[in-house]
């Protein structure tokens, strides 16, 4: 049995109970716990160390399994850890997790001055949903002092477009706000589409909000570029090995109320979170590494988590 220190249990909890949530929250949160495992733990030999380290991180996975930026996290930090003392082993996973840390923080400000770049004065982006790496693009560019303007789609069924629309209106960013099936209409008017992603997969394929992947395919049609921003916590390695990204279905009362349900009669009612876009449909995914070209997005997956989709926490 693995002692395993109170930062990782109450993390756990935190992460369970989504007191703590967000992908870089999440990722914050159990690099820290990891990092104070290795360095207040009591450890008999490297191989007691190797093991409740190995524990902790099987522990915060299972808070939430599918959460791409939880495993990045434990594999990054893991996969550095190494030495054949205690000592050296506790020292280079407090050293990862320093790292991984300092690089989070870093990370949306980052993501957002380059994805800036891509932006000229008096450009007018379309969004999708509410991604807060787009929004700091945005951000960084209105610091900048460039003239932005946007197209906010509403983004059924949660209507997370409106958050993204009140965001941009405090930036100070002139905002329409459409409905989703009038954004071909409008795509004549804008300069770039930009989005966030769920994940994305070893292949350049952005996995996101529903719409869109329609939303890219139209915009392709009409010339406009798309740029994805989006933090490297969330590139998912075991796309590497062949797996798919599991695409969530939410409740249907999202989509229709049982009154209206019941008076329509017998129906299926489908409602997937998000969408897959194929690479051809997007011009560049922006981290705060720099911007990739969709197809080279697998160079930086396997740099930062390994040749394959490693697991480290198993025994």
């Amino acid at each position: 049995m693995h002692e395993l220190h109170a930062d990782v249990e109450e993390t756990t909890e935190a992460i369970t109970s989504m007191e703590t949530r967000g992908a870089a929250t999440i990722a914050a949160a159990a690099a820290e716990a990891l990092r104070q495992q290795a360095v207040d733990g009591a450890y008999d030999d490297p191989e007691s160390f190797k093991a409740t380290m190995r524990a902790a991180a099987r522990q915060l996975l299972e808070t939430r399994p599918t959460a791409v930026s939880l495993p990045n996290t434990l594999r990054y930090i893991l996969t550095r850890m190494e030495g054949t003392s205690v000592e050296a082993l506790r020292e280079s996973v407090d050293a990862a997790a320093q790292a991984f840390e300092q690089r989070l923080a870093r990370a949306q400000g980052e993501l957002g001055e380059i994805g800036a770049n891509r932006l000229q004065d008096g450009d007018t982006v379309m969004t999708h949903c509410h991604s807060t790496d787009a929004l700091s693009c945005i951000e960084a560019a209105v610091e900048q002092g460039k003239d932005i303007s946007a197209v906010v789609k509403e983004t059924r069924p949660r209507n997370q477009g409106h958050i993204t629309a009140e965001e941009l209106v405090d930036l100070g960013v002139p905002v329409t706000l459409i409905v989703d099936n009038a954004a071909r209409r409008y795509l004549d008017d804008v300069d770039h589409v930009l989005v966030g992603a769920d994940s994305i997969a070893a292949d350049g394929s952005v996995i996101n909000k529903i719409g869109t992947s329609s939303l890219a395919v139209n915009a392709r049609e009409r010339g406009v570029p798309v740029m994805c921003a989006a933090q490297t916590i969330k590139l998912h390695p075991e796309t590497l090995t062949g797996h798919t990204v599991e695409i969530e279905e939410r409740v249907e009362t999202e989509v229709i109320d049982a009154e209206t349900r019941a008076k329509i009669g017998d129906i299926e009612v489908r409602n997937p979170a998000f969408d897959v876009t194929p690479p051809r449909y997007v011009d560049a995914i922006v981290t705060e590494s720099g911007q990739f070209p969709p197809e080279s997005v697998v160079t930086l997956m396997r740099e930062l988590f390994g040749e394959s989709a490693a697991s480290p926490w198993e025994e």
